[in-house]
C-alpha cells in the first residue's frame, strides 16, 4: 500500500506558475523603473505605490486560486497560511529596530519549504501586510515590502530535495539560504527607497538618467555604506534560529501540512497483480486530527 502521508511541499501547476510569473513581473518593473527613468522624471515610490498595492491584492488570490485548482487543497490549508501569517507578523514587532534582528526571517524560510513556492509566497506578502497594520508601518514602501517577502518566501520552496533531503543537511541548505536571502532582501529594499533620498554624497546617491552601471556602482556602495550590519544580524540570526529549533519547527510544520489534506489517495496493490497486468486498486482515506 502506497499512500501520501509525509508533509510535502505544495508543487506548482501551470496555473500557478503564470500567476507567480505576472505578479514577479509587475514587481520587476516596479522596483526597477527608476534606473531606466530620465533627469525629469518623478522617482518618488509614494505615487506608484497605491497602484501596485492595488494590481497586487487580486494577483495575490489568484496565486492562491491557482494553487488550489492546481493541487486540490482546500480550506484547511488556506486557513493553516492565515494562522502562520499571523504569527509571522506577530514575531516581527519582537526584533525590528534592533540591528535587523528579526525573527520572523527564519519561520518564512521553514513555511516556505514546507508549503511551497505557491502558498510561500503568498504567505510572506500577507504576513508583511498583517505585520504593517500591527505595527502601523503603512506606507508607500509597504507594498515593496510583500513583494520582496513574497520572494523570499517563495525562493525557500524552490529549493532542491523537498522530498529526499531531510535532517542536518536539509537544515543546514535552508541555513545558507536564508543568510543570503536575508541580504538579498536588503538590497531589494534599498533600492526602492535609494532612488528618491536626498542628502546623500555623490559617491552613493542616485543620478537620474545616469547609465545603469553607474548607478548600479554607486547603489553597491551606499547598501555597503548604510544596510550591511542591518543585513548581516538579519541573516545571521535566521541562520543561528534554523540551525537550533529549526528540526522541531519543520517536523510541526509538516505535521500541519498533513492534517490540512483532508484526503489522500491510496494505492493498494494486491499480490502478483503488477506481474497480471492489473490496474491497481485506488481509495481515499480520510485523515482525522489525532
Amino acid at each position: 500500500m502506497n499512500h501520501t502521508t509525509r508533509g510535502r511541499a505544495v508543487r506548482l501547476g501551470p496555473r500557478s506558475i503564470a500567476a507567480l510569473v505576472l505578479v514577479s513581473a509587475i514587481g520587476v518593473i516596479a522596483f526597477g523603473w527608476p534606473l531606466l527613468a530620465d533627469a525629469d522624471s518623478g522617482l518618488a515610490h509614494s505615487a506608484d505605490a497605491p497602484w501596485l498595492f492595488a494590481a497586487l491584492l487580486p494577483l495575490l488570490v489568484a496565486v492562491v486560486v491557482a494553487t488550489i485548482a492546481d493541487t486540490g487543497m482546500d480550506a484547511k490549508a488556506v486557513a493553516m497560511l492565515g494562522v502562520l501569517a499571523a504569527v509571522g507578523a506577530a514575531l516581527r514587532p519582537l526584533g525590528a529596530g534592533t540591528a535587523g534582528l528579526e525573527p520572523m526571517f527564519f519561520l518564512m524560510v521553514l513555511s516556505g519549504r514546507v508549503l511551497g513556492p505557491g502558498f510561500g509566497f503568498v504567505l510572506g506578502s500577507v504576513t508583511m501586510f498583517a505585520s504593517a497594520l500591527l505595527t502601523g508601518g503603512v506606507g508607500p514602501w509597504m507594498p515593496f515590502q510583500m513583494l520582496s517577502m513574497g520572494w523570499f518566501t517563495m525562493g525557500a520552496g524552490l529549493l532542491p530535495g523537498p522530498d529526499r533531503l531531510r535532517g542536518r543537511a536539509e537544515l543546514l541548505v535552508l541555513g545558507v539560504y536564508g543568510a543570503a536571502a536575508a541580504f538579498a532582501y536588503g538590497t531589494i529594499m534599498n533600492l526602492q527607497g535609494w532612488t528618491y533620498i536626498g542628502g546623500l554624497s555623490s559617491g552613493i546617491s542616485f543620478h537620474p538618467g545616469d547609465p545603469v552601471r553607474e548607478n548600479l556602482v554607486r547603489f553597491l556602495a551606499y547598501c555597503a555604506a548604510t544596510s550591511f550590519g542591518w543585513d548581516l544580524g538579519r541573516g545571521v540570526l535566521t541562520v543561528v534560529l534554523t540551525l537550533t529549533i529549526g528540526s522541531t519547527v519543520l517536523k510541526a510544520l509538516r505535521r500541519a501540512t498533513r492534517r490540512a489534506a483532508f484526503e489522500a489517495q491510496v494505492t493498494f496493490e494486491t499480490p502478483g497483480s503488477a506481474s497480471r497486468g492489473e490496474p491497481p486498486h485506488r481509495a481515499l482515506v480520510r485523515y482525522e486530527p489525532e
